[in-house]
């Protein structure tokens, strides 16, 4: 099969987006210091400009969680792969995620964070399928409601492929002839 990628979301879209989530953000930790945690990988590109528009102080850990393989759906087995490097016991922590789809893996991560006492536990998502969700979970700070298409881009991939397309598109399998 091979794909096409059409564009759901311009580059300028996310960046002004991203701006006023950090916005946001300052506003809602102010006088606090603030510990980031991305899901990898596709996370790392959405953590890494938002921290950039955050005013307040902003420290980072990163996390790898397995739940999709290289299909298109959630396999809804999750495994963690990379685990946090420092503690997060007393910490104002946001969770840092590309995309909230079936809701299973980060109920999982959420509540076994949880377990390790941070001060805070917010959630933060560049992009948000809430009609995909199987699993409730409470977003905090979203960037973008999508339809339930298969997307690409800013650090979201298939099989591997298109995290560094600055914009979200969204993919289109055809059949080869």
């Amino acid at each position: 099969m091979a794909e096409t990628i059409s564009i759901l979301l311009s580059e300028e879209e996310v960046d002004s987006r991203i701006q006023k989530m950090g916005e946001m953000i300052s506003k809602d930790y102010e006088g606090k210091q603030i510990h980031l945690i991305c899901v990898l990988k596709g996370g790392v590109f959405f953590m890494c400009e938002l921290a950039k528009r955050i005013s307040v102080p902003v420290s980072m850990d990163f996390m790898a969680i397995s739940s999709y393989g290289s299909d298109t759906k959630s396999s809804g087995v999750i495994k963690i792969v990379k685990d946090l490097d420092e503690s997060i016991t007393g910490k104002d922590v946001l969770v840092v995620e590309d995309i909230v789809d079936s809701g299973r893996t980060l109920s999982y991560l959420l509540d076994m964070l949880k377990d390790r006492k941070p001060n805070s536990l917010r959630l933060c998502t560049l992009l948000d399928k809430p009609e995909r969700r199987v699993v409730d979970v409470n977003v905090d700070y979203t960037g973008f409601q999508i339809p339930d298409e298969f997307v690409v881009g800013y650090g979201l991939d298939y099989a591997q492929k298109y995290r560094n397309l600055p914009y979200i598109g969204v993919v289109h399998l055809e059949e080869n002839k």
